[in-house]
């Protein structure tokens, strides 16, 4: 897998994914969790190896075909243009349009019930530059689905919002797992694992990588590792009275 067509930056990594699961990517910076995203896209091109998409090579699909069925939420998207909340969800719907057609009402009646899933239907006529970044980022995944895509692929959702936009999102991204969904996403703070995720994958190096339940993986021995600092996990209870862990780090 590589991010110059002369570097090899991952190798021999075997994962999967399977609808109404949330995997979690876990890594420091610069290990090559973007450049993961990008092949699994088709952005890049494999050195070598297959990413299957409901059993079919991805690298014999169209762009089309694949973005019919994998929808991508970046960590930020500011458009040159003043667009609605609901015209930036719309612009999901461009991988089902012939070439050069405008949605039409049932696009658009798609892009609402999208915006309504996620609770922000009111949102749907503001400007999307002048909502909050919270708000922003729920359009963001409201346009992926607006593709009807089985998998979403989400770089690091949560990345630059505060705290309770960070776990609306996190309940969001859980409850689209729940109506059978997939979702693979990045994240630097381990407790978000804990919080929504199925699985757990940890690019630790080149050739360095574990995949695995969140509890099997996610040990206070493989974080003090890939970051370099000194944790603890502890377990609390919730309101309901599940268990719910949680990574505290020290100086």
């Amino acid at each position: 897998m590589p991010g110059q067509p002369d570097k090899v930056v991952l190798q021999d990594i075997s994962f999967q994914v399977r609808r109404g699961e949330v995997l979690c990517i876990l890594g420091a910076n610069g290990i090559g969790k973007t450049t993961l995203f990008k092949s699994i896209l088709g952005a890049i091109p494999l050195l070598g190896g297959s990413i299957l998409l409901d059993g079919q090579d991805m690298g014999r699909l169209s762009k089309q075909e694949v973005a019919r069925k994998i929808g991508y939420v970046p960590q930020s998207h500011i458009p040159p243009f003043p667009f609605t909340v609901l015209q930036i969800v719309v612009m999901g719907r461009a991988s089902h349009l012939s070439l050069f057609a405008n949605p039409g009402e049932k696009d658009y009646q798609i892009g609402r019930d999208a915006l309504e899933l996620l609770g922000i239907v009111h949102l749907a006529e503001d400007i999307y530059t002048e909502i909050s970044g919270g708000e922003r980022q729920l359009a963001l995944i409201a346009r992926a689905l607006a593709q009807q895509a089985d998998l979403l692929i989400m770089d690091e959702p949560t990345s630059n919002l505060d705290f309770g936009n960070q776990i609306r999102v996190l309940r969001q991204i859980h409850q689209l797992a729940q109506s059978g969904i997939g979702v693979i996403l990045t994240t630097h703070y381990p407790n978000q694992a804990f919080l929504c995720a199925s699985s757990v994958a940890v690019i630790k190096g080149r050739q360095d990588f574990v995949f695995g339940g969140v509890e099997e993986i996610v040990t206070r021995q493989l974080l003090e590792e890939i970051y370099g600092i000194h944790v603890s996990l502890v377990t609390t209870e919730s309101p309901a009275g599940t268990p719910v862990k949680s990574v505290i780090p020290y100086l």
